[in-house]
């Protein structure tokens, strides 16, 4: 089998790098460890901070996105999400969905914004006349976005009366979906669902990998919570799921073995940023990686 290069469109970093703080060098360095394995593009992606530490880190990302050009742009993943679906991230650093504040860290280099819906106040039809694609994530609305964050986490989920975000995500065709398919996250059957509910060519797969992937770290500070790696999965101290700790080759290999994986995934992501495929990814039977 034959893939092009693959795009993490959502991670927070890995090998230790931390994209909520790395400097420069330390991002240009990971993006060189990222194309050995499989990765050719990726979205460094910012969980809720403060706006000083956000605007910093913009700054920063966007100088070693000039050494890097696998950097395709940044994922604003925080401070427009709902209370009640906020997973790891500090609540103290959340703001009202306005123009007004997007613009207290607005720049060109932002690409994807994952946002509550249901709190929008002007800011979706500011974002979407700007070409940012707008996600619904850390929410229970949905409403005119281009596309759903990690589906079923931190949303509310799948229900037989009224609506709900995880279910307006599976049950429209014209919307994208991304997908944690690490095998913590999300439990088999409801990724057949999800497989089943969604065309193909609208799954994005993606790893929502935490700094501590792929290092030796066992704990962590991230999003202002220490964070706790058995070996498997990664928590606070309350036991919330932090994210994952793994990248997409490892995933594929996941979703390949469970007979879920189809190559068009990998274009998909290509696709929604109307980006040219790039590169080659040769896999093997067992889907390890054989040549990229």
């Amino acid at each position: 089998m034959r893939t092009p290069l693959l795009i993490e469109q959502h991670f927070h970093g890995a090998y230790g790098v931390d994209f909520n703080k790395a400097g420069v060098e330390e991002i240009v360095d990971l993006s060189s460890r990222l194309r050995q394995i499989g990765i050719g593009g990726f979205f460094p992606t910012l969980v809720t901070d403060s706006v000083s530490n956000i605007k910093r880190q913009i700054e920063v990302i966007k100088q070693a996105a000039l050494k890097a050009p696998a950097i395709l742009g940044i994922h604003l993943e925080g401070i427009f999400i709902n209370p009640e679906k906020k997973g790891i991230h500090n609540p103290e650093h959340f703001l009202p969905l306005t123009v007004e504040n997007y613009k207290l860290i607005e720049d060109d280099f932002i690409k994807i914004v994952t946002l509550a819906p249901e709190l929008d106040d002007g800011l979706i039809e500011y974002l979407k006349n700007k070409g940012v694609k707008v996600q619904a994530g850390h929410c229970t609305g949905f409403g005119a976005v281009d596309g759903a964050t990690h589906t079923f986490n931190a949303m509310s989920g799948v229900t037989h009366r009224g609506s709900s975000t995880a279910l307006s995500a599976l049950i429209n065709d014209n919307v994208y979906a991304e997908i944690i398919a690490d095998g913590v996250h999300v439990s088999d059957d409801a990724l057949k669902l999800f497989f089943k509910s969604k065309p193909a060519d609208k799954v994005i797969l993606i790893s929502d990998a935490l700094p501590i992937t792929y290092s030796d770290l066992s704990e962590t500070l991230f999003a202002d919570s220490k964070i706790f790696y058995d070996g498997k999965s990664a928590k606070s101290a309350d036991g919330t799921i932090a994210g994952s700790t793994k990248l997409l080759p490892e995933i594929i290999k996941i979703l390949g073995r469970k007979n879920l994986f189809n190559p068009v995934f990998v274009e998909n992501a290509y696709r929604y940023h109307g980006i040219e495929p790039v590169g080659e990814i040769e896999w093997d039977e067992d889907f390890n990686i054989i040549r990229c």
